[in-house]
């Protein structure tokens, strides 16, 4: 192996060029490099080897018990069965082990072994699809016993043994106190540790409840350093399920997500619901597609049952987007023959109202005026030179429909041909909205009788509420805020459901507590990515693109670098906090696969998984899409950032204030607090005062916006007491949307967007996502509006339940990793498909204009999969 951990202890580097280190503020991190994670990977046979020169008799005795064992009741040609990936774990010490306690990599290329757990038989499919993606993969270089270099085949070794056959012989006679435990573990040298794979550390902690696994006392204080040695002892973290060895790391399936098992009786009522709640949806798009069939038939001049309208090919791996508004098309759309213009039926009606608004490109062009300028000082001397940025104006569409409903292609201006007039054309079969419409329906009246609705009623608690908002004469400021620990399930759905059901938040406290606890440091997620089989995975993480909060723009850092700001924090050459955020890190189209035992450890922990599980949540509607056809990219999705505890008006780590198309869930997993010296306090208190008097001289006015040191102290006042908290939230109400809008358009060039410039256009105060509401901000917007947001505090653990068309800020006052998971409630299908007309309407080169959750197409499928569901239950529940 190219990396080498040295006999002496506090030795903090690697023979390998390629290791990177990283201080942090206690200790020495160690990362892995992305060929050195099969060093020490030895076989179960290797390790027998050694036991029988160290014992020759006993050993000698299980070497034979384990060949009989594996010669009894198999074929050549039998195979390890494959497992649902939400396998259950087993608490039992035989079943604990994953094959590194009776398999050798040897046994796992035989197709005659069979596992002897459900979890071995996870791993070892696990590791064979990772062997055959590495088969290509260099031979690594490991120590040999005389200290020579040696190259190596990593495919013949382990990736996760256990220690030697001797373990359990050496184990057996540690008994009682955890006292006596970690003396005689310390006085054994040659168990190996499951964590690193060697086994020259001086001193070694043995579990006493697998008694298989060991842990030495540097991978203890590096990677648990929230474990003291006797918890070791008495449970190991392989036997808590929160190990983060490599092969722990790189296995799913070990933990089972789901948290509880929905009866028939509970399906029948949630796919009820379901129905319900969006069979109006379907009828309405059933309605539109009669109406564009009816004019259809006036251009075709036949009867509407005559109307001939041809398919269009379309694979399940494709979209397909209205050329105009760039909205989803799912089955009924016009076409050109000629240059395959394709415009959707909402571009058609308005098309023939003639209320069809141009798409111009819109250009934001900040200007950047320099270090100095960002941090109150004056500006280079050539952007003084550059003008505003470009204005943007719609322009008037020059297309018109025909006089009988017929729309000819728009001109080559327009992207289209001009040549051809555009074809009825369908995507889905004759009438198959309209047929599953009518199935609905029928089971909805045959079901009416048998089953009720959800009737969201439900008392929440006192101490489950919390006044979060003072709105005079509203009935809303209180938020449900459960316990994860004292949910029950079932009777807290209900609750959740009756404050979802009425757009607002719901904030789930502890959700940490009951899982696993695996290590959610950002060191213990870049060693797993760095320790990747797939070269192309661990080769692109030693650079990361990040976001500077005080520029606003995209920056290239160092890996390394950027997680020790993340503990030690960063600043610039004045002293002023440097604030850097990743977004969406790995990517979350590769999170399953890159991170799966993170994944599932999230999902565990998902609160009201009914709604909120990515897999197999029963009311969510993003589920419901089958396999093999495109799905929007819901996440998981991974946010770390930097904070700051004081809120500084200028660069501060905030995500803008912005509004999600579909429902989510955030869960805080892990933050980290970094304090200023004296010194950096005075810097920062300095520099205030220059912005101040920058703002004050751009604006003009008395009436820019900055918090005084009175307002500084207030909000610091107010959150005192909330030391363990990672950030603030502000979280709107929709009805409150208009006013909110209308207080940015009148305040706008009061903030500062990219480069610090000031904000000189606004398109869409919200989707822009350019204005971060400070303290004085939300205090002016409630005397001149008479509104405010929920503002609270999401502490470690806490999951937030963000509604669908709900906007919100964050604020980090620590450094945070937090993750989130989006999904698509039936509660708020009537906001998702709001903002779809929404983003259709913005320029077309706006970050919002995409239509990514494909919400109609969503609609349909999960209608499809709930009326076959129900169908299915029907016998056992009618009768």
């Amino acid at each position: 192996m190219a990396a080498m951990i040295a006999k002496q202890e506090g030795f903090d580097g690697y023979s390998d060029g390629k290791m990177q280190r990283l201080r942090g503020a206690s200790n020495v991190s160690r990362l892995v490099s992305k060929s050195g994670v099969q060093e020490a990977l030895n076989s179960d046979e290797q390790i027998a080897q050694q036991s029988v020169r160290e014992n020759p008799r006993s050993s000698q005795l299980r070497l034979e018990a384990s060949s009989r064992k594996r010669q009894v009741g198999f074929s050549k040609n039998k195979r390890i069965p494959k497992k649902r990936r939400s396998a259950l774990y087993k608490d039992t010490s035989s079943e604990d082990e994953v094959l590194d306690e009776k398999t050798s990599f040897d046994d796992v290329d035989s197709e005659e072994y069979e596992p002897d757990s459900d979890d071995e038989a996870m791993a070892i499919i696990r590791i064979r699809e990772r062997r055959r993606n590495t088969s290509s993969a260099a031979a690594m270089v490991e120590r040999s016993p005389s200290n020579e270099i040696k190259k190596k085949d990593p495919m013949n070794d382990s990736s996760c043994s256990s220690s030697s056959s001797s373990s359990d012989s050496s184990i057996s006679g540690i008994k009682n106190s955890k006292t006596r435990n970690l003396k005689q573990a310390k006085e054994i040298k040659s168990f190996k540790c499951h964590q690193c794979m060697k086994s020259e550390r001086r001193s070694v902690v043995p579990c006493t409840k697998c008694r298989c696994k060991t842990y030495c006392t540097y991978c203890i204080k590096q990677w648990y350093p929230q474990m003291s040695e006797e918890d070791i002892a008495e449970q190991c973290p392989f036997c808590r399920r929160n190990c983060n060895c490599r092969l722990c790391l790189h296995t799913s399936g070990l933990i089972e997500t789901s948290k509880r098992e929905i009866s028939d009786h509970e399906k029948v009522q949630h796919l009820r619901y379901l129905i319900e709640s969006l069979l109006p949806y379907l009828r309405q798009m059933s309605e539109e597609q009669t109406q564009e069939t009816q004019i259809e038939a006036t251009i075709q001049g036949v009867q509407f049952s005559e109307v001939d309208i041809s398919a269009t090919l379309c694979g399940n791996d494709e979209r397909v987007y209205c050329n105009h508004c760039a909205t989803s098309i799912v089955d009924l759309h016009r076409s050109c023959p000629n240059c395959k213009y394709e415009l959707c039926l909402n571009c058609c009606q308005e098309l023939r109202e003639g209320s069809l608004s141009g798409r111009a490109e819109l250009k934001f062009r900040y200007t950047n005026r320099g270090y100095n300028y960002m941090h109150g000082g004056d500006p280079l001397p050539e952007s003084c030179l550059s003008g505003p940025c470009d204005e943007f104006i719609e322009s008037p569409v020059r297309w018109i429909a025909n006089s009988d409903g017929s729309i000819s292609c728009p001109t080559v201006e327009i992207d289209g041909c001009g040549e051809s007039l555009l074809e009825l054309k369908s995507i889905l079969p004759d009438s198959w909205i309209s047929d599953l419409e009518k199935e609905a329906r029928n089971l909805l009246e045959l079901f009416g009788t048998k089953s009720s609705n959800l009737k969201h009623g439900c008392t929440a608690r006192t101490e489950e509420l919390r006044e979060l908002a003072s709105r005079e004469g509203s009935n809303d400021n209180y938020l449900y805020c459960p316990d994860s620990t004292q949910i029950q399930e079932e009777e807290q759905l209900l609750c959740f459901q009756k404050h979802w059901v009425k757009g607002e938040p719901v904030i789930v406290q502890n959700v940490l507590e009951k899982v696993a606890r695996l290590s959610w440091e950002p060191m213990v997620m870049w060693r797993a990515l760095c320790e990747n089989l797939d070269s192309t995975v661990s080769s692109n993480m030693s650079e990361v693109k990040a976001i500077d909060c005080l520029a606003g723009c995209e920056v290239e850092i160092n890996t390394r670098q950027f997680f020790q700001g993340y503990i030690e924090g960063r600043t610039y050459d004045n002293f002023w906090p440097e604030m850097l955020k990743l977004k969406d890190w790995p990517p979350s189209d590769k999170f399953e696969d890159l991170l799966p035992r993170h994944c599932d450890e999230f999902i565990r922990a998902l609160p009201f998984q009914e709604y909120s599980d990515p897999r197999a949540g029963f009311l969510n509607l993003a589920v419901k899409i089958p396999s093999g056809v495109l799905k929007p990219d819901l996440g998981p999705k991974t946010y770390i950032a930097y904070g700051f505890e004081e809120e500084l008006g200028r660069g501060d780590s905030v995500t803008k204030l912005h509004c999600d198309m579909s429902d989510a869930v955030n869960i805080l997993t892990h933050t980290a607090e970094v304090e200023l010296t004296e010194e950096q306090h005075t810097a920062v208190e300095s520099l205030k005062k220059k912005h101040l008097a920058q703002d004050l001289e751009e604006l003009g006015s008395d009436k820019q916006i900055r918090i005084s040191r009175e307002e500084q102290g207030r909000s610091t006042e107010e959150l005192k007491g909330v030391k363990e908290s990672g950030a603030i939230w502000d979280i709107f109400r929709r009805e409150d949307v208009p006013m909110l809008e209308k207080y940015l358009r009148n305040h706008y060039k009061e903030f500062r967007h990219t480069y610090c410039s000031p904000v000189e256009q606004v398109i869409h105060p919200i989707h822009d996502q350019c204005f971060y509401l400070s303290s004085e901000h939300k205090r002016k917007l409630k005397e001149e509006y008479g509104i405010e947001p929920w503002t609270f505090e999401q502490k470690l653990g806490d999951a937030v339940f963000i509604p669908a068309g709900c906007p919100h800020q964050v604020r980090n006052r620590k450094s945070c990793t937090k993750v989130a998971v989006d999904f698509v409630s039936p509660e708020n299908i009537h906001e998702c498909l709001r903002l779809t007309k929404e983003f259709r309407l913005l320029p077309k080169n706006h970050r919002a204009r995409e239509d990514k959750l494909e919400i109609k197409k969503m609609i349909l499928y999960a209608i499809e999969q709930t009326v076959r569901d129900l169908k299915d239950l029907a016998p056992s529940v009618l009768n």
